[in-house]
């Protein structure tokens, strides 16, 4: 079994660098056999949230799996009519119901929706029962965090936030760091929007490791410090995707993959979003 690299958090809270995301899994045995699979793996991260609809299967992969619950870093998130209808603990609740467990490793506000400032507040408290060993954010930008700062005693563990090749989204990278909290990416592989995974590029620089260009990109994001967050709902491709730990890509290739960048994103801009 591959040995997981891992990153301590701002509070203490020791988060595993590779996680398996379950954004657009079904609920029901897809996902269950995904959880299982990805532990089966050697994985101990598993990144769900509420809007996803997998909450109750995630909890029954997570049991299956024999993995014992201490052992595994679990993430939900605070979804967005939620905030807005200030039920933050209310849904916190549901979540934790859904999954079958007493408290999650992180807990995330899912996009800087209006009500998000009053939702933080019930997350602060939440944390300070015991129930959530983290909060964060995702999708929030500088300003946001600028915000969130002036008037919090809690400093996000992350924000979780697109980042691939296509669109690093360094700045903001770097900006986080200055602040201390650190960045998963969601959408690590460039998502639906492009055609990352096909770069010739990629394609030449994972031939030299006997790695695909899925592998390639995700030890590009280990080695930036990030947390990385890819998902499938293939066993072999799941296997895969953890299957980074034995190379160390050379400072030009690291250069000729931040060359990819586009500047364009494949998901929505929390800066201009309709949901």
């Amino acid at each position: 079994m591959a040995i997981q690299s891992t990153i301590t958090l701002n509070n203490g809270t020791v988060i595993p660098q590779v996680g398996l995301g379950v954004f657009q899994t079904p609920d029901g045995d897809t996902t269950v056999n995904a959880i299982e699979a990805a532990l089966a793996a050697g994985y101990r991260h598993i990144d769900t949230a509420m809007i996803y609809g997998n909450e109750t299967s995630v909890g029954e992969g997570i049991r299956r799996s024999g993995v014992p619950r201490g052992d595994i870093f679990l993430t939900t998130k605070l979804w967005n009519d939620d905030i807005r209808a200030r039920r933050a603990k209310d849904a916190f609740q549901e979540s934790l119901d859904r999954l079958g467990v007493d408290y999650v490793d992180l807990y995330l506000i899912h996009w800087p929706v209006d009500g998000w400032q009053e939702a933080w507040a019930a997350m602060q408290d939440i944390y300070a029962s015991g129930r959530a060993k983290a909060i964060g954010v995702s999708n929030f930008q500088a300003h946001h965090i600028d915000d969130l700062l002036a008037d919090s005693d809690v400093l996000p563990a992350v924000d979780q936030i697109e980042s691939s090749p296509q669109f690093d989204n360094e700045e903001l990278v770097d900006f986080l760091a200055t602040k201390h909290i650190d960045v998963e990416a969601w959408s690590p592989l460039g998502g639906t929007g492009g055609n990352l995974l096909s770069n010739p590029v990629l394609a030449e620089i994972g031939a030299k490791y006997g790695k695909s260009a899925a592998q390639v990109v995700i030890r590009w994001h280990i080695q930036r410090g990030i947390v990385v967050l890819p998902k499938s709902t293939h066993a072999e491709r799941i296997r895969q995707n953890f299957d980074v730990f034995d190379f160390v890509l050379s400072d030009d290739d690291v250069q000729a993959i931040n060359a990819l960048n586009t500047c364009r994103r494949n998901g929505a801009d929390p800066d201009n979003f309709d949901f």
